[in-house]
């Protein structure tokens, strides 16, 4: 249901991982993810702990899921000296090429513990159904 649109965002997110470099609105780090089926819904769970719900953007054009998050830094006093730093800040980003099968006019988004879940529902016309056969004499007609 899903196709990957950019083959070198894996290695770019390695990339930033070893070198602890954070993303920007102009180049954005990605997201991890998990993508999987249930029942008549195809489900799309992203990790942004720390991130706010305000500061989650979610964004579909035609087939195109966009879901941009911000993690901003922690607001510290003055006499506050930092020991060390190694949960990610800046921008985040996945951008998801969906399956003209699924419904995007209805896409449910959830934000608990960290986990944004995006509930997309299968479209009626992509569900499995069946065909009657009518015969009459010689001639067959399919219904559907």
């Amino acid at each position: 249901m899903l196709m990957r649109t950019d083959p070198f965002r894996e290695l770019d997110r390695l990339t930033q991982q070893m070198l602890g470099t954070s993303g920007t609105w102009s180049r954005p780090s990605a997201m991890p993810m998990d993508a999987y089926r249930e029942g008549d819904h195809y489900v799309i769970a992203l990790d942004l702990p720390g991130v706010t719900p305000d500061a989650i953007d979610i964004d579909v054009e035609r087939t195109m899921l966009t879901v941009k998050a911000e993690r901003r830094p922690v607001a510290k006093a003055d006499d506050v000296q930092m020991e060390l730093s190694e949960r990610p800040l800046g921008v985040f980003s996945r951008q998801l090429m969906l399956a003209d099968t699924l419904d995007t006019e209805h896409i449910e988004a959830d934000y608990d513990a960290g986990v944004l879940t995006l509930r997309i529902p299968i479209a009626e016309r992509a569900k499995p159904r069946k065909i009657a056969i009518t015969s009459t004499g010689d001639r067959r007609q399919i219904s559907g």
